[in-house]
């Protein structure tokens, strides 16, 4: 293994402060670790965190920023950040009309940032939490209980980063989360694996003619093996995949400020279908080439409007990645006028930046 390190047990660190240094905007909180905007909203905006494994760079503290996060905790490569370090962060932001989590759906995220809100409550601080799943591809896997949650993550750090400079309530963004959430569907695939540091080999080998289909963002296999044929196939057959599997209904727990406790509300994902208007992302998971990246969304242009899907907006680029595996993802999120808008906001972090 060849890897521009110093060594594992610095990575996070190092790598953390670099991406600091680099960006005057963002403040590092060394003990316990997380990184917040250095100049603060104002008060009465709802503050957004989110955060988890290291590895998904620029995902999450390359989101802080004005229009999006307000703060973020990493954890170390693949591994979700402890509870000591959200509460810190999530007192830290916030500007006096509470904290929104956002936790990708994985089973350590989920526990603490659980933990976190409970903390966070208990010190009077208003709070609210979002789970995202948007992966299609499974159902359960060996990470989480439930699809796994992935590149919708970013819109969704986008739209509600712009809903709460708008000013809407804490209240009125989990309601506008749970709406994109519910109209996002994502799906990755892998030609080639990532390799973490700890480990040193490839979480697993391909042949020349292989992909794994459905892959997750963690080195996780896919849902099955797959013969690689050409951009074409592969594409039409993830396209496929978004919308076949788009029907989706389940219990998501969120808590409850009113009560003080977690409560369990049933929640439901339509597929996309003709007449749609959609937010598309062509997401590089590590070491794709930019120039496969462009050819994948020509193709992914031409499935849309042949099935009838109107793509308002389109990202392509690196945004939610899994080191150096060599893949991509394709997110496809239903919106309408009020997204539209909110995407179109301005927005000034290290890795997403327009109409500043």
């Amino acid at each position: 293994m060849k890897k521009l390190i110093n060594s594992v047990e610095t990575v996070l660190k190092e790598q953390i402060a670099g991406l600091v240094a680099a960006h005057n905007e963002l403040i590092l909180n060394e003990e316990p670790l997380f990184v917040t905007r250095r100049t603060p909203a104002g008060q009465g905006k709802v503050a957004l965190m989110s955060g988890g494994g290291s590895g998904h760079e620029p995902m999450h503290c390359g989101y802080i920023g004005a229009g999006m996060l307000d703060g973020a905790c990493p954890g170390e490569i693949f591994t979700s950040p402890t509870p000591d370090q959200m509460f810190e962060c999530g007192q830290t932001i916030d500007n006096g009309a509470g904290v929104l989590l956002l936790i990708k759906n994985y089973t350590g995220d989920v526990l603490n940032f659980e933990t976190a809100a409970e903390l966070l409550h208990a010190n009077d601080t208003q709070v609210a939490t979002l789970t995202i799943d948007d992966d299609v591809a499974v159902k359960d896997s060996l990470y989480t209980a439930g699809r796994r949650g992935v590149a919708n993550t970013v819109i969704i750090e986008k739209l509600l980063g712009a809903a709460a400079v708008r000013g809407y309530s804490l209240d009125q963004c989990v309601e506008l989360g749970q709406k994109i959430n519910n109209q996002g569907h994502s799906l990755g695939i892998a030609l080639g694996a990532c390799t973490v540091p700890a480990a040193g080999k490839p979480s697993f080998i391909l042949a020349d003619n292989e992909m794994e289909f459905g892959v997750g963002i963690h080195g996780e296999p896919g849902i099955e093996r797959r013969q690689f044929t050409n951009l074409n196939d592969t594409v039409d057959a993830m396209f496929h995949t978004l919308i076949a599997h788009g029907d989706y209904q389940r219990k998501l727990r969120q808590w409850d400020r009113a009560a003080g406790d977690w409560v369990e509300t049933l929640q439901s994902k339509q597929a996309l279908k003709k007449g749609d208007r959609v937010i598309a992302m062509v997401n590089n998971l590590g070491s794709t080439p930019l120039s496969e990246l462009y050819a994948l969304w020509s193709r992914l242009a031409h499935r849309c409007s042949e099935f009838g899907l109107h793509v308002e907006r389109q990202l392509i680029g690196s945004y939610c990645t899994s080191l150096d595996m060599q893949g991509v993802s394709i997110t496809l999120v239903k919106v309408d006028d009020e997204l539209l808008s909110l995407w179109d906001e301005p927005v000034n972090t290290p890795a997403l930046r327009w109409g500043c």
